[in-house]
């Protein structure tokens, strides 16, 4: 029982082949596609006026040189926000639980916004690694430090996006495991462990979200010290 708890974070397969690539590409259809027409649908005027607003909240920091990223971190976004929603439907498979998946994701970005530093600006990307008004004796010892914390950076990524959704699925399979086993022995324990559900997957639908914002704003964080 304990192992088939973990059965739903494997990838599927269907004679032998992944069917992970079917999955990254539900996302991209079931968004609408814009229209020539002067007034669009509910759907396209909520679809825009979200991604105008997160646009604006997320490169408000940034300054010009930044921006040039405003296609990728928003589709990023929306992409990973869809991918979380996508795998809290029953009989579904959620990509973002797959660690190598997000780190996948992570590494190619971070390594990007590096790359941009030390190309645009070497000195202060360098002058991260040791704070202004160290002691020469700790020179050493924070430059490694430093080192270190910064390419943990990709990894903390990845695994945070991943152990917050395999958290929440678990607790989700947990608690409804428990509902249906005691329905027929408790009836009324049964209710209140099923009202527990409920309020679980609305607290998992809110950390779906929370997760790819987070993703994306650390990535932003990241670009905003490079450029």
């Amino acid at each position: 029982m304990t192992l088939s708890f973990f059965d739903q974070f494997m990838s599927p397969t269907y004679l032998g082949i992944p069917l992970i690539a079917i999955a990254l590409t539900f996302p991209w259809m079931l968004y609408p596609s814009p229209s020539n027409r002067w007034l669009n649908n509910r759907l396209l005027t909520l679809q825009s006026w979200f991604i105008n607003r997160f646009t604006q909240q997320l490169l408000q920091p940034l300054n010009t040189g930044g921006h040039k990223w405003a296609l990728i971190l928003t589709s990023l976004m929306m992409f990973l926000l869809s991918l979380n929603m996508l795998g809290l439907l029953p009989y579904t498979f959620t990509p973002t639980t797959q660690l190598s998946l997000n780190l996948g994701l992570a590494v190619p970005l971070w390594l990007a916004t590096m790359i941009i530093g030390m190309r645009n600006q070497p000195t202060a990307a360098l002058g991260h690694l040791l704070p202004e008004g160290t002691p020469i004796p700790l020179i050493p010892v924070l430059i490694i430090i430093e080192t270190i914390s910064l390419f943990i950076r990709p990894l903390a990524l990845g695994v945070r996006l991943t152990a917050n959704l395999t958290a929440g699925h678990l607790l989700i399979q947990l608690i409804s495991t428990a509902a249906f086993v005691l329905l027929p022995m408790m009836p009324t324990v049964a209710i209140l462990t099923t009202t527990v559900l409920f309020l679980l997957t609305l607290l998992e639908v809110a950390v779906a979200m929370i997760q790819a914002y987070v993703f994306v704003l650390l990535l932003s964080l990241y670009l905003q010290e490079n450029v």
